[in-house]
């Protein structure tokens, strides 16, 4: 169809309260974000939630159905729920979205990595709540959890549930590993990926690393595959989806990825950076699909089967 997808990630789990006031942390706060962003041509929202007491990342049933349904309730946008969900999340608390709402999309984490936010501690002087000082201190040590087993476990369940993964590839050895399990019938085509650069621990948001995802993939899964760009971070988001638009792919935008609309200034909301990139995205000639067209292109079961 030729037009572009743009996502937003509404909050996530790896940014934090004491980096930016406009996180959102709440279920509402998190729903009209989404809302908005679709309005502003996202058409597609990656959804997370977070203890509306603290911000921390969570896992909770609850808070998942109020941030969906409110959602859905307001607009079409393709709702994407994450199985990364937080650090130290059991398999079980990472699927329970999956098999308790049906979405037409969810994100998966394609291998095992360090992820690291430690060097946040030079940067942020004031921690607004208890929790998040320990949770970067603990990055150093960390490893992000997607053996084979699990990933074979969790593709089950979205093949069970007619969930469409949508495959987070941070460095190279995740395309082998999204290849073995097409050839075992964990997944099918056609693949979707998210491309995610810049994460400490990951591939870097580099026009190099970029290509190299690219042409990889291309060698290894031909034209049965689609692709979208995550730049982490400032200027990259920006930078990472012109490239990708260059070359065919499409692009995600939020405020779980990227904190600032301009050099020192903070995105007041993920409509600001959808808007932003959506302009990048019109001024280079391409034309952003709507959550419909999306759903045609990525080949998605339709906002009428979901579960909730």
């Amino acid at each position: 169809m030729g037009k572009i997808i743009l996502t937003a990630a509404i909050t996530g789990s790896a940014t934090f309260p004491s980096q930016s006031p406009y996180i959102p942390i709440t279920p509402e706060h998190i729903a009209d974000e989404a809302v908005e962003a679709w309005g502003a041509g996202a058409a597609v929202v990656h959804i997370h939630a977070r203890d509306p007491q603290d911000g921390r990342p969570s896992a909770s049933i609850d808070l998942y159905r109020q941030i969906v349904t409110s959602i859905k309730s307001r607009c079409d946008v393709i709702i994407g729920i994450t199985t990364g969900a937080g650090a130290g999340m059991s398999i079980e608390q990472r699927t329970d979205t999956i098999s308790t709402f049906e979405p037409e999309l969810a994100s998966l984490n394609m291998g095992s990595m360090n992820f690291s936010m430690h060097p946040l501690l030079k940067r942020i002087k004031e921690w607004k709540f208890d929790w998040e000082k320990p949770a970067v201190e603990g990055s150093r040590d960390f490893i992000f959890p997607n053996t084979f087993a699990s990933l074979e476990t969790i593709t089950t369940i979205m093949k069970h549930h007619n969930t469409k993964p949508e495959l987070e590839i941070y460095d190279t050895s995740h395309l082998y590993n999204a290849q073995y399990l097409a050839q075992e019938g964990y997944l099918e085509y056609p693949l979707h990926m998210q491309f995610v650069l810049g994460v400490m621990g990951g591939s870097q948001a580099t026009g190099y690393d970029l290509i190299h995802l690219k042409t990889t993939a291309d060698r290894l899964f031909g034209d049965r595959y689609t692709w979208s760009v995550i730049g982490t971070g400032w200027p990259h988001e920006f930078r990472m989806g012109a490239i990708a638009l260059t070359l065919g792919g499409h692009v995600r935008v939020g405020l779980e990825d990227n904190l600032l609309i301009a050099k020192g200034e903070l995105a007041k909301s993920n409509a600001e950076l959808v808007h932003k990139m959506r302009r990048i995205c019109e001024d280079l000639g391409k034309i952003p699909a709507s959550s419909e067209e999306a759903r045609t292109i990525l080949k998605l079961k339709g906002i009428e089967k979901v579960a909730f």
